[in-house]
């Protein structure tokens, strides 16, 4: 008798790079996987944890790339789920936070197919946190904005400036090509001098970072030759980390 298959869609956040920060649930539900369909930032190694027979196909992309257009990878979803049953999506960081797993979410419960989401650690907090840097610090920031520095459009996100004039931490994701724009926006604010660090492959063994002030940080980025993925972190919060003291203090001498 041929086995009747249940279609279902799992969101399985990977985190932000190092394969060892994903949760014992997303390790679970890879196991359970009848397909996985996997991000270009998702560390490969999380596929040994499927089964021998789960299907692995890789829908990434990269910012400004064509490749695996999100509409194709929504139908493919669908496809595999009513084929062969359980299909984890594997997402870099969590499938929420700039992931684009609400579309993916309710495209398939279009066809009628369950769904269920594994939140993973964001990059947003884990990147700047590895590195000591804290989002938050009594007495230094009360809060912090998560902003996207490209939109759909293309464009900076309008955000930045309205966070750029609180005293807030930003953290400032798909923003390392619109740098020179961010800095302006700081600039035109007067503030030339607040702290700001870049992390490129953050988590990896390929982490690269960079961390000087606002007035310095472009002649600094092309100096270390830190670029794409990038988190941008920009806030008194910088100065705050241990790791990174001897690269700030170099950087103040600038």
């Amino acid at each position: 008798m041929i086995p009747k298959i249940t279609p279902k869609l799992t969101l399985v956040g990977a985190g932000p790079g190092d394969p060892e920060l994903i949760t014992l649930k997303g390790v679970l539900a890879l196991g359970k996987a009848d397909v996985i369909l996997y991000d270009a930032l998702v560390d490969k190694s999380l596929l040994k944890h499927a089964t021998a027979n789960a299907i692995k196909v890789f829908v990434g992309k990269r910012q400004g790339s064509k490749l695996n257009p999100q509409d194709n990878t929504n139908k493919m979803i669908v496809e595999y789920a009513l084929k062969y049953g359980h299909v984890v999506r594997l997402k870099g960081g969590d499938p929420f936070v700039f992931g684009r797993g609400a579309e993916e979410i309710e495209y398939a419960q279009q066809f009628g197919i369950e769904t269920e989401v594994v939140p993973g650690i964001t990059s947003s907090v884990a990147v700047p946190a590895y590195q000591g840097i804290p989002v938050t610090k009594r007495g230094v920031s009360e809060s912090f904005w998560v902003i996207t520095g490209t939109t759909s459009s293309g464009q900076l996100s309008r955000d930045i400036k309205i966070a750029a004039e609180s005293t807030a931490t930003l953290v400032i994701l798909m923003g390392t090509k619109k740098l020179h724009e961010i800095v302006q926006e700081f600039t035109a604010l007067g503030k030339e001098d607040t702290p700001i660090a870049l992390i490129q492959n953050g988590t990896t063994v390929s982490e690269k970072i960079v961390a000087g002030h606002i007035h310095n940080i472009e002649k600094k980025v092309v100096e270390s030759g830190v670029g794409a993925p990038a988190i941008i972190i920009v806030g008194e919060v910088v100065r705050e980390s241990p790791k990174l003291m001897n690269i700030y203090q170099e950087a103040i001498k600038v």
